[in-house]
């Protein structure tokens, strides 16, 4: 399957759909109670309403987030691709994301973050692109009021805006005003929001908004064993890839060192940001699924031993399917 994928032909396209469905299987046939519709956080949902359970039935529940899942894996394959952030055109990012969006069964349902990584794909696609630009002043505006939006939907999203200033830090030399560019667009969005809320005369249930930034960071979180198993296939492959990593990264241009400096970063920010979502649900983790999967396509693209790297990623699919049927 793997050498299939390296290939860039829109045959991958329809394979994708069916790696996908085949992914979902296991949901289909033991379809859990309690599957929630999509919400978002209250800064919306106080003007909106919630979606309640009877809204979308499980069935359809499942099928739309198969849908957007397959959106979003070509849409950063192709993000991947334009960067060369893997050395040649190919689906391999798209077959990786979509693996590891179907991992675990709270990832293939609807939820606020799965939303969400259509901003992260599209805030990808623009901090790759500010080794290119001599004035990004408009566009950190632009991705400051990404990540607001973002946060509006789910707000442990707003750590992104750190992100912003990281990639400014890898990329660029110092300047004070792009950095103050992204903050203004950021609050740009919430002073709009402010007042809305001020019009409706709800200013109190604005300033609750904020009540997720004076948590206490936890220190345990319930976590299903079976989710713990299904992701040693996954750690295998990153320390697969660390090991290519370190033996190319310096025959690599600096562009695509920096990039793969921006994808930990990113990484290492999603990953504690979990505290900020009062339910320290797992379905958090969905959001370190982009940068996973391109440092997956990294190590698969350039893996010498057909037999070996098909059979790790044959065992990540099968560990995937076993844990949802059983």
């Amino acid at each position: 399957m793997i050498d299939q994928f390296r290939k860039y032909t829109p045959l991958n396209i329809l394979l994708l759909s069916v790696v996908g469905v085949l992914l979902c299987l296991g949901v289909f046939t033991h379809l859990p109670e309690g599957l929630t519709p999509v919400f978002f956080e209250p800064a919306i949902s106080n003007f909106t309403g919630k979606l309640y359970q009877g809204t979308v039935s499980p069935e359809l529940n499942v099928v739309i987030t198969l849908a957007l899942t397959i959106v979003q894996a070509l849409l950063i394959n192709q993000v991947v691709n334009t960067a060369n952030l893997v050395g040649r055109p190919s689906f391999l990012a798209a077959l990786m994301y979509l693996a590891l969006a179907s991992l675990i069964l709270p990832f293939l349902v609807l939820s606020p973050i799965l939303i969400c990584n259509f901003l992260s794909v599209w805030m990808l696609s623009k901090l790759l692109s500010l080794y290119r630009r001599t004035e990004i002043k408009p566009l950190m505006f632009d991705l400051g009021m990404i990540v607001a939006l973002g946060s509006l939907v789910y707000f442990p999203f707003i750590v992104m805006l750190l992100l912003l200033w990281g990639a400014l830090i890898i990329f660029r030399p110092f300047d004070w005003r792009e950095w103050l560019a992204a903050f203004i667009g950021f609050i740009t969005i919430y002073f709009l929001l402010g007042v809305l809320y001020f019009w409706f005369g709800q200013l109190d249930a604005f300033y609750r908004i904020w009540l997720p930034l004076t948590y206490p960071f936890p220190t345990s979180v319930h976590i299903e064993m079976y989710d713990y198993l299904v992701l040693v296939p996954v750690i295998l492959i990153l320390v697969l890839f660390l090991f290519t990593l370190r033996q190319n990264f310096f025959k690599s241009v600096v562009h695509i060192r920096k990039s793969f400096q921006l994808l930990f970063c990113m990484l290492l920010l999603t990953v504690p940001s979990f505290y900020l979502n009062a339910e320290l649900a797992v379905n958090h983790f969905l959001l370190c699924v982009p940068p996973i999967a391109i440092y997956m396509a990294y190590y698969f693209n350039y893996a010498t031993k057909r037999w070996f790297y098909e059979s790790v990623f044959a065992l990540l699919l099968l560990t995937s399917i076993y844990f949802q049927f059983f």
